[in-house]
């Protein structure tokens, strides 16, 4: 019962959100700053996961490769796909759930247990509104651009790897990049991208906003959410790609 109580409760929070705004211009800015701590913030650890991501799959994906038959070019291929369906929108939104969802949780958090909130609803603002809608649609904003930088990267740094450890040259990377290439896949990428940019922010928003007690249970409740962030994460995963690859 827990389980659906607590899914009761993230759904009220959700449908609370959509209410006219109380005064447009400081919404936009609370948009624009949670756009820049969400984005901005976090762009260095993607640059870093991304690059190495390629570069550790082209290096490792030539090591299987020891057929003769197989041409080398097809390291570059295999680097593509699976950088753009599952590296690039998979793996940097579980880290971004670890980076922007405790970071989302712990300062709602901290709003709540301070009675920050609840000065704000006295003051007759929709909190749901004014400080979770900013954060959800600035991750809808820039963790999809966060992903198409990543899939850049990875696809760079398996070029780099590559070309550098003497397995292809730059012009067999990009023969195999063009090869059998499939406009769907960066589809599939951004579809993934978005559902996972919802999840980060809404999970951890939910968690943060519903914190009870003390400054422990501000901890313990940015724990939680990004362990259920994680999880949602790989469920959803699983049940786009049945339902788009089937």
């Amino acid at each position: 019962m827990t389980l659906f109580t607590e899914f009761g409760r993230y759904l009220l929070m959700i449908k609370g959100m959509f209410s006219k705004p109380e005064n447009w211009k400081m919404y936009w800015k609370e948009l624009m700053h949670q756009c820049n701590e969400i984005g901005i913030g976090s762009l260095g650890i993607v640059v870093i996961i991304s690059f190495f991501m390629g570069a550790v799959s082209a290096l490792q994906t030539a090591y299987q490769l020891v057929s003769p038959v197989i041409p080398m070019s097809t390291v570059a291929q295999i680097v593509r796909d699976t950088v753009i369906l599952e590296f690039a929108p998979t793996l940097v939104c579980i880290v971004l759930a670890g980076v922007v969802g405790s970071k989302i949780a712990s300062e709602l958090g901290n709003m709540r247990v301070s009675e920050q909130i609840d000065a704000l609803e006295i003051m007759g603002i929709n909190t749901k509104a004014y400080l979770v809608l900013p954060k959800i649609l600035a991750s809808l904003i820039v963790i999809p651009l966060l992903v198409v930088i990543s899939a850049a990267l990875g696809i760079y740094g398996g070029q780099l790897a590559s070309t550098s450890a003497g397995i292809l040259s730059p012009a067999q990377y990009e023969t195999g990049l063009l090869q059998y290439f499939q406009p769907y896949n960066v589809f599939f990428a951004l579809v993934k991208a978005y559902t996972f940019s919802f999840l980060i922010s809404s999970i951890p928003a939910y968690y943060g906003y519903h914190v009870e007690g003390g400054a422990l249970e501000i901890g313990r409740s940015s724990t939680k959410s990004v362990v259920v962030s994680c999880v949602s994460i790989l469920g959803a995963d699983y049940v786009l790609a049945a339902i788009l690859l089937h």
